[in-house]
């Protein structure tokens, strides 16, 4: 589990699809940090998306990218020099700096809009209908690993400010007009409609 506070930005380093590039990628990740104490099967999340660590060498480690993240994320479009989110998985006695993050991206998001204020932006993204119905004004939402409060729900759109910290110590600093971003909303919301999905409907007394 995650919290979506970034410990620091990475830079990919080589990419390579051992099976072909219709297949699974092995991504290299330059990140002291997360490198200084990972070992082999450890989970890290890069741009918001858990992944496994498979090689740890100096300050880099690899990790395995499934078919199934390259289709449902935006890391497909990642190539060497990319700067990326990372955060290593939340021990037991840590603290939840942010809200739960689970790094199971819900969807790709684009960014429509940026408003750079005094000392922070206001973003708003496009979201598919599919993510935006878990969305709620004042909720939590994670995008490319970053946790962050939802400013206001329009029908196709929704938006976040970035505090100066954010700005500085993420690439959400660096995101533009159409850049994709990785979207993962708050998972209570999710259990919640599931539970009431399978409600019993009422007794109805027949007489």
């Amino acid at each position: 589990m995650f919290t979506g506070i970034v410990e620091e930005i990475g830079t990919v380093g080589e990419i390579t699809f051992p099976d072909g590039p219709e297949a699974d990628a092995v991504m290299t990740v330059e990140g002291p940090l997360a490198a200084s104490d990972a070992v082999l099967g450890d989970s890290i999340a890069v741009d918001g998306v858990c992944l496994t660590v498979v090689r740890v060498e100096g300050g880099s480690f690899s990790v395995d990218v499934m078919p199934e993240s390259l289709r449902r994320t935006a890391l497909a479009a990642l190539a060497p020099g990319s700067r990326v989110n990372v955060e290593r998985a939340m021990p037991a006695h840590g603290r939840l700096g942010g809200h739960i993050v689970q790094g199971h991206v819900d969807g790709v998001g684009r960014l429509v809009s940026r408003d750079p204020g005094a000392r922070w932006d206001d973003l708003v993204l496009s979201a598919p209908a599919g993510v935006l119905r878990y969305v709620a004004e004042k909720g939590s939402i994670t995008l490319d690993g970053v946790s962050l409060t939802v400013t206001f729900v329009a029908d196709t759109t929704f938006g976040v400010s970035l505090i100066p910290t954010t700005l500085a110590a993420t690439t959400l600093g660096d995101l533009a007009v159409g850049d994709q971003v990785n979207i993962e909303v708050d998972v209570i919301a999710k259990y919640v409609e599931r539970l009431l999905a399978g409600r019993v409907a009422p007794h109805k007394d027949a007489s």
